[in-house]
């Protein structure tokens, strides 16, 4: 039903009453037909459209009596009302396009993100992704989490570019992973891998931010970061630092400008600590004063045991800094290390907003074999330790 244009109508035949003797306000009517155009179908647009005919007609022999004016006012409203009926005809017509669009965007998304369980390993996880409300432009955010014969191992990263082009990358980087995740005690040769894939596959302005993260033994972690923007470790004392390469590397797919291989970082990582990974749509969100959201200082107020509950403000928040609408792709992945004996929480009191998959491996056979291979400059390569 059209009330906001049926109000119209009759708010502007009450106010041609009401007022002065003559025509004034008649052409007035035509507003009704034009918002039902955005706001009803086609037949809600007629439906307004005559209402205002057979007001317009009445008013108008009411006042001036019937004569050329009102003829001329009558067909105007005619002319409003079918331009009006066509334009939301169009409009639905491109909406139930978007719709399909949206609809294999989608199914080509979960096909690559698999969804990741509450607790893997001696971890409890938490993740949130919200993709970018602009029309179906899917990105190509990243993230996945196996536990290995290695221990447990993740990658979170972000794709140049948008669309599907952008996801063809992310199935292969993801399946890259998970493969060589398995295959290599290495984290190294894990990012090793993965960059000679990259290398064989992508064009020449493509590449993949990416930080891999890997826990060999208790109470540690190993940091791999290849451009992406720097984790954030939350101390079990509340406290958050960043944690920032300490050589730089570049991107995956660009390990060719540079002859050094990336850096292999040792965190210390006990019971009650935890490790905030995100991609660039975090920190990049602006709000209307072109102020970028203040992630680790809102991580900081938001500190809790739950690794649930940090996402889940955090968010709400981003959300709230945007005004309810990203601009691009926005992903968080929460570890926290369990003491021992901790309960794990039930679906009920834990909500996990992943988006669900099914598949997204890519299997290369080239890339068992080049796995072997980086062992080959394992000792060039330096390892920070932090403490």
């Amino acid at each position: 039903m059209p009330v906001a244009p049926v109000l119209i109508v009759s708010g502007v035949a009450l106010v041609a009453v009401c007022a002065d003797p003559g025509m004034f306000w008649l052409p007035l009517l035509a507003a009704g037909p034009a918002l039902a155009a955005s706001t009803n179908g086609p037949r809600g647009v007629l439906y307004v459209g005559l209402l205002a005919v057979v007001l317009g007609a009445a008013l108008g022999v009411r006042e001036a009596g019937p004569g050329h004016e009102l003829v001329a006012m009558l067909a105007a409203l005619l002319a409003v009302t079918l331009a009006s009926a066509l334009s939301s005809a169009l409009r639905g017509r491109r909406e139930r396009v978007l719709a399909a669009v949206r609809s294999v965007a989608e199914a080509a998304q979960h096909a690559v993100l698999k969804p990741i369980p509450r607790t893997v390993g001696p971890f409890r996880v938490a993740v949130r992704y919200s993709a970018a409300a602009a029309e179906a432009r899917i990105g190509g955010d990243l993230y996945a989490l196996v536990s290995t014969p290695h221990g447990v191992r993740l990658i979170v990263g972000d794709v140049r570019g948008k669309g599907l082009p952008a996801v063809e990358i992310a199935a292969l980087v993801l399946g890259v992973f998970r493969e060589a995740a398995y295959d290599e005690p290495d984290l190294l040769a894990v990012v090793g891998r993965i960059e000679r894939s990259l290398a064989r596959n992508l064009g020449p302005d493509d590449f993949v931010t990416a930080v891999v993260v890997g826990h060999p033994h208790a109470g540690q972690l190993e940091v791999v970061n290849c451009g992406h923007a720097s984790p954030l470790l939350i101390s079990r004392s509340g406290d958050v630092v960043a944690v920032e390469a300490a050589r730089p590397a570049p991107p995956l797919g660009l390990r060719a400008l540079v002859a050094e291989p990336p850096c292999l970082e040792t965190l210390p990582f006990s019971e009650g600590d935890q490790l905030l990974l995100y991609t660039d749509g975090v920190i990049e969100a602006r709000d209307r004063a072109r102020e970028f959201y203040p992630l680790a200082e809102r991580v900081a107020c938001h500190v809790s045991d739950e690794p649930e509950h940090i996402l889940s403000a955090v968010h709400d928040e981003l959300l709230a800094h945007v005004g309810g609408r990203l601009h691009d792709d926005a992903a968080l992945l929460l570890l926290r290390m369990q003491a021992v004996g901790e309960p794990v929480p039930t679906a009920s009191k834990a909500r996990e907003k992943a988006v669900p998959e099914t598949a997204g491996q890519d299997q290369d056979g080239q890339d068992g074999q080049d796995g072997k291979d980086g062992k080959d400059g394992r000792e060039a390569v330096p390892v920070v330790s932090r403490s």
